[in-house]
């Protein structure tokens, strides 16, 4: 009979029965949940050329499909590649970084479909989706992956689905209540992603806090090649962020100036990361750390404002400032919080999120709040803020007022839905590792035979090391 792994230690991570019986009981309530409510939204459905004639539509190309889908491949690879190959810096924890994304993901995006539909593409009983739900559960499953950064490797999946279920909720609460009640403007999501996400997952690991996590520093560190892989993610976040904060954007001017914006803010935010990263090392030389993250930093504080007339120039501005805030805060804010703070930040998303998230939201009401005819053109204008409806009345001054107060409504709904979450996550069922095999593969996964045999199963008793 096979022993379940660590039987020796405080606690029980044997995941054989526990997660298979979460992933196929969750699993198929999607499938009974998306039975009942989902269907195609009119543009994917079979009467689409009917629905083409009503609206005096005479090509296929007019289908949003076709608008989309280049964005949505973008904001997909995102999810999937760059935020799961940037999490694989840890010397010992590149599957769980990589494989515990991919879980969370999967699941996220199908619980998204059915939470953002519920609350915005909700008609006759039916949740109506097309290509913009797949990016929205994208956007949404975002703020999900960005907390796992900050529990990266001291977590088991189970912890993870649950976590992911919980937040995927407040977040199109939080969503629900910013953009249709607030009626503000968040395109590329520095309030409803980065900062919720951020604060949500900071909130977490503090409740979660490890007093003897020391225990497992050795394996808190970077290898060469796990560096690497970690650029690759780098990478394809910067390349493809321009897409990610314009994917939802209206299409002609503001999609193009959301696009224009992201560009210049993460270009600029690269050279002031580099400088700083050097300036701030006694030896002058660049740590990876920073250049793997804080790089991207233009990226978040630009969302909000992406469709904005921040202007080229305002943009660059952005990413000079987030390059310096995100580099200063590795270098001092990170050890900071967990010395006298006990907020256990693996991948350091307070300084790459949270406040690059929190300077997007305030960039978002300024530039809001300065809007004129003058500047948009008077159709542009009402255009860019929505001023239709009831909102028809609403100035600029106001406009950027309800903008300064979605960022505290994200900040209130992640600290609060934190905190309880993070005290379920807390109960001592969910089969967490102890403090002494954090961040390490072997406890969930296994590990190849190979040269490197030694560290990965010194805590295996099921596997000897090789000789």
């Amino acid at each position: 009979m096979e022993r379940p792994r660590h039987q020796g230690m405080a606690k029980n991570t044997y995941m054989r029965w526990r997660l298979p019986l979460v992933c196929l009981l969750w699993e198929v309530a999607m499938i009974v949940l998306f039975g009942v409510f989902v269907r195609f939204s009119p543009e994917a459905d079979a009467h689409w050329e009917e629905e083409k004639h009503e609206m005096n539509l005479t090509s296929d190309m007019e289908n949003d499909f076709y608008f989309r889908y280049p964005s949505f491949q973008d904001v997909h690879v995102m999810i999937f590649v760059g935020f799961g190959f940037l999490m694989t810096f840890l010397k010992r924890y590149g599957f769980g970084a990589v494989g515990f994304n991919f879980l969370l993901a999967a699941f996220g995006i199908q619980w998204a479909l059915l939470m953002q539909g519920w609350f915005h593409s909700f008609k006759s009983g039916k949740i109506l989706i097309g290509v913009e739900n797949l990016i929205n559960a994208d956007f949404c499953v975002g703020s999900v992956c960005i907390a796992f950064g900050a529990i990266l490797g001291k977590t088991s999946p189970i912890q993870l689905l649950i976590m992911t279920l919980f937040q995927v909720t407040l977040f199109a609460v939080n969503e629900y209540i910013l953009l249709n009640l607030l009626h503000v403007k968040d395109a590329g999501g520095s309030m409803t992603i980065h900062t919720f996400g951020a604060y949500f997952g900071l909130t977490v690991t503090r409740i979660l806090y490890r007093p003897n996590l020391e225990q497992s520093k050795d394996k808190q560190g970077s290898v060469y090649h796990s560096d690497l892989f970690a650029m690759i993610g780098t990478l394809y976040l910067w390349m493809y962020w321009p897409s990610f904060n314009s994917a939802i954007s209206d299409h002609g001017d503001a999609q193009h100036r959301a696009a224009i914006n992201t560009y210049c803010s993460l270009a600029a935010c690269v050279l002031t990361t580099m400088a700083f990263s050097s300036m701030l090392q006694k030896k002058g030389k660049l740590d990876m750390v920073h250049i793997q993250n804080a790089t991207l930093a233009g990226g978040v504080a630009v969302g909000t404002s992406a469709e904005m007339m921040l202007t080229p120039y305002g943009s660059l501005i952005v990413g000079f400032i987030c390059g310096i805030v995100s580099t200063v805060g590795y270098v001092y804010l990170t050890p900071f919080l967990e010395s006298k703070l006990h907020i256990q930040d693996t991948c350091g998303i307070h300084n790459l999120h949270a406040m690059p998230g929190l300077i997007g939201g305030i960039v978002g009401a300024i530039t809001a709040a300065a809007a004129t005819e003058d500047v948009y053109g008077k159709e542009g204008f009402i255009k860019a803020f929505d001023f239709t409806g009831m909102y028809q009345t609403r100035t600029p001054s106001v406009q950027g007022g309800f903008q300064a107060a979605g960022i505290v409504v994200s900040l209130l709904m992640a600290f609060a839905g934190g905190a309880i979450v993070g005290a379920i996550l807390k109960l001592p069922v969910w089969g967490d590792a102890a403090a002494e095999n954090c961040f390490e593969d072997d406890v969930y996964w296994e590990v190849p035979e190979d040269e490197e045999s030694d560290v990965y199963h010194m805590h295996n008793p099921d596997k000897p090391a090789s000789p």
